[in-house]
Formats: C-alpha cells, structure tokens, sequence
C-alpha cells in the first residue's frame, strides 16, 4: 500500500499564520481496484498556493467553504493519472484539478482537466494557462476593461496575476502602465522583466506622492490585489470614466478587527467611475479563449512569467507564509 502524505489545518489562524497551524500527515492510498466508478487517482506533480487560500482558513462562510480542521486542505494542482476507471481519463494524462496539498489525489473525473503539455509545461497550467493567467485576463477585459490609450495602475505588480496582468494591458492598447511592488528588488524587474513602464515601492516612501510623479493626469484602470491604501490612492487617482477591478485585498487578510473601507469611496460618483468586484468561477467559459491566446503568447516568448518554487509536500506550508509576505515574484509552487 503505498503512503499519501498531505497537509492538514490543525488550528484557525488568528492573525498571521503560523506553521503549527498545519500538520503533515500519511495517509493510506486506496487500491485501483477500490476507486469508484468515474474516479482516477492522479499522483500530483506541482501544487499551488494562492493569497485567497488565507480566507478560507476563517471558520465563516465565504465565495467558498472553509477548510476544515483535521481534513486535507484543497487548491489547484496538476498531475498525473496512476489509475482510472473512467474511459475518458485513461492512465498517464496529465490533469489539472482542485485537490492539492497531498501527493496524491482520488478525484472524480468529471472534476478534472486534461492538460496538453504540448502546449506548455504542467507547471504553466497552475500559472499562466490556469486561473491565474484567467484571472488577469478576465480582469482587464470584462470586469475594468482596458481601451486604447488607457494608464493603468496594477497592485501586487510582481505576483502571480500582478506579473502578468502588466505585459496584458499592453496587450490591449494601454498607453503607460504602472506597477506597485515591494520592495527595490521587485520594482526593477517590474520594468526590466515585466514590461511596465513605472515602477512604484510602496515601501519607499508616499504611495499617493510615488502614483502622482508615474501618472501625473491620473489613471484609467486599477487592477486591484491589495486594498487599504493602495485603493485609496488609485481612487483618488482615478479620471473621469475609470474602472477598478476588485480582484483581492491582502492587505486585510491578516487583520483581527474589521477593516474600516476607502473614506473617498463616494469619488466614484463625481467621476463616473465603476468598482467591481470579481470571482474567478464566474468566467471560467473564457478559459479556451485565453489559452488559445496565451499559448501562443508563451510559444513565442512575448508573455514573460516567472516562478517560484518550494520543493516537497513538507513545504508548502512555508511557501504558502513567504507568499503572503510578499517572498514570491511570479507565481509561487510547490513541486512535489
């Protein structure tokens, strides 16, 4: 019988996350014979952590169920099928499904994606062919989409969406666009690897004073990852007519007390402007669309990403704390 091991949340941060909030635990694999019919047992290769994973950590209910203590924690994670009873699914494809955190994964076959590795490597199917890619796409032309000539200012610039929603609003006709990073490393290789043409260090200085000097008429299109006081300076940032894209607020996702809201939210309605919110699950439709293009983009090296990997199940609950602390540029994996 061969050993599962995967992660488990043993305890509800309160605050910062602590890696005693996690536990790794072995686990028995069933035998191929035990799956139910439509099921595969997919050995998984590269799992994802993710800033949203943090919400689901509070016992309150939210877009998604809480994780529970005691039981396995989920997430995006990409591998390969080690036995089927689905004749759509039949062993060694590779597929992409929602139950990292554990080296092993018995899924019904209706809940995977076949991944075409001719396409792109598995692990750019966790990033830049998978939500996160979708997630800049949807981002930047459905929820705040970007016109010809727009300034567009993107938080969390070096991150996994941040990384890539840069070089797409390029893409689509943007005339200057702005990243807020932290951090002097990360702002250089926003605009050395990224393709922005300003870079801001919300640890350097002012934000509102860093955002007026790299925009100086002011902003189109707010692609949001962070909230506090990056929103509110993009607000106040923002011209007649402009659209913010709510994607995530990391800057509270930590917080033990209620986070009060933007003081200068009604701005909105002198400018005409729009803030929305988005959930990914609402445009996966737009997958085939972005990965037709996106392939391409990757094929030809005009879309530029990066990576940053933990090695072994035993460390993704560290990956998972650097990444909420701002130690990843790209999108941060686990390889397992």
């Amino acid at each position: 019988m061969t050993v599962n091991r995967e992660i488990h949340l043993v305890a509800r941060p309160s605050g910062e996350p602590r890696p005693q909030d996690f536990q790794l635990v072995s686990t028995a694999l069933p035998e191929p014979a035990e799956l139910a019919e439509d099921q595969v047992l997919v050995r998984n290769t590269w799992m994802s952590v993710d800033p949203y994973m943090r919400e689901r950590m509070h016992e309150g209910e939210s877009y998604l169920p809480p994780f529970q203590l005691g039981a396995p924690m989920e997430g995006s994670a990409i591998g390969e099928v080690v036995a089927s009873r689905s004749a759509d699914i039949p062993v060694g494809t590779t597929v992409v499904h929602f139950l990292g955190w554990r080296e092993y994964a018995v899924v019904d076959a209706a809940a995977v994606t076949v991944a075409d590795l001719s396409l792109a490597p598995a692990e750019a199917w966790l990033g830049a062919l998978g939500t996160t890619g979708l997630t800049a796409y949807a981002a930047l032309t459905q929820v705040a989409p970007v016109r010809e000539g727009d300034v567009v200012l993107v938080s969390a610039a070096a991150g996994a969406v941040g990384s890539i929603a840069g070089q797409l609003a390029r893409k689509l006709g943007a005339s200057r666009v702005i990243g807020s990073a932290g951090g002097p490393r990360k702002a250089k290789k926003l605009v050395q690897d990224f393709g922005y043409d300003a870079a801001i260090d919300h640890r350097a200085g002012s934000l509102a004073e860093q955002l007026a000097e790299a925009a100086p008429d002011g902003i189109d299109v707010y692609v949001d990852h962070v909230g506090g006081d990056h929103l509110v300076a993009a607000i106040d940032a923002l011209r007649h007519g402009g659209r913010i894209a709510m994607v995530g607020a990391i800057s509270s996702y930590n917080a033990t007390e209620l986070v009060p809201g933007p003081g200068n939210l009604f701005a909105l309605a002198a400018k005409d402007a729009t803030l929305r919110g988005m959930l990914i699950n609402s445009y996966f439709h737009l997958f085939p669309e972005w990965i037709g293009k996106a392939a391409g983009w990757l094929a030809d090296d005009s879309l530029h990403t990066e990576l940053t990997v933990a090695e072994g199940i035993d460390r993704a609950p560290f990956a998972f704390l650097d990444m909420m602390r701002g130690g990843n540029v790209g999108k941060m994996l686990v390889k397992l």
